[in-house]
């Protein structure tokens, strides 16, 4: 297999922080009255240092993308983030809804955010997370040429990286495939998101839905790949507004401790896992 995880190692999991605080707000829904910039700032102030905490106890490499809007609005928060050692991937300029920018704009975005990067983190990111997960026909390229190496938006697979292909869509006949980017793709599932259970948007998300459940979610995709896939990959996207919430990080200490007691398991930033990686 092209993953070569470390010696005695059996399964990679990342655990995915988006500290989108303000953004995912403004950028994504369009809300930017105080009740929802309020819930911004729970996710920078209260959010981040209890997954920071959550991360030492239990020797956790995560990888956080964050929106530069994050990093200018909230340094503090996200220096500390930076200072524990976490890996910080791009995640956008403002959390921008990237399927409804034009060419131009999408590329002075990206400017922005590597420069951001280079700015708050003092590196441009290897890796890459669409805010929202979707792309437009030109990200795939766009990403290749601005030096990424990986990207975590698609769902082309569910426990094994890939090299994604962009499409020609043809409507009263196959789409064609193009060839496979030298970018590597780690798939995402919104079943392992717990954003659309526990985030509450009247008229848009129902949230308020069951933590037991969604960890119960994420714990069989872990057994699954753990008993029946070759060196994968279970990627979970956590947000600090939401997995802080007191019942759903009581559900994911339980959800950690159950993966932690299994031999094998390697708790790893996607950089540290795109590093074993060939593609021989």
């Amino acid at each position: 297999m092209p993953l070569h995880l470390p010696e005695g190692k059996k399964i990679a999991v990342n655990i995915g922080a988006d500290f989108d605080a303000h953004a995912v707000w403004m950028g994504t829904f369009g809300k930017t009255s105080p009740s929802y910039l309020s819930r911004g700032e729970y996710c920078a102030t209260v959010g981040v240092p209890r997954l920071l905490d959550l991360f030492e106890r239990y020797d956790i490499q995560g990888t956080w993308c964050t929106p530069v809007h994050t990093m200018e609005t909230f340094p503090e928060a996200f220096a500390t983030i930076v200072e524990a050692g976490q890996e910080i991937a791009a995640h956008g300029c403002y959390h921008e809804s990237v399927p409804s920018l034009d060419q131009d704009t999408e590329i002075r975005l990206m400017e922005q955010t590597i420069e951001g990067h280079l700015k708050h983190v003092g590196k441009a990111p290897r890796g890459y997370r669409s805010p929202a997960w979707d792309f437009t026909e030109h990200t795939l390229e766009l990403l290749e040429k601005t030096g990424f190496e990986w990207d975590s938006s698609l769902m082309g697979h569910d426990f094994q990286p890939y090299h994604p292909r962009p499409v020609d869509v043809r409507w009263e006949e196959g789409s064609v495939f193009g060839p496979p980017s030298p970018l590597l793709e780690f798939p995402v599932s919104w079943y392992l998101d717990d954003f659309p259970v526990g985030e509450y948007i009247p008229g848009v998300n129902p949230g308020l839905g069951s933590s037991e459940v969604m960890f119960q979610r994420f714990q069989d995709h872990f057994d699954y790949a753990y008993e029946r896939e070759t060196a994968p990959v279970l990627a979970i996207t956590l947000h600090p507004q939401t997995a802080a919430r007191a019942h759903h990080l009581l559900g994911l200490e339980r959800l950690l401790d159950h993966m932690a007691s299994h031999e094998g398991v390697w708790f790893a930033s996607l950089s540290d896992i795109y590093d074993t990686w060939t593609d021989d």
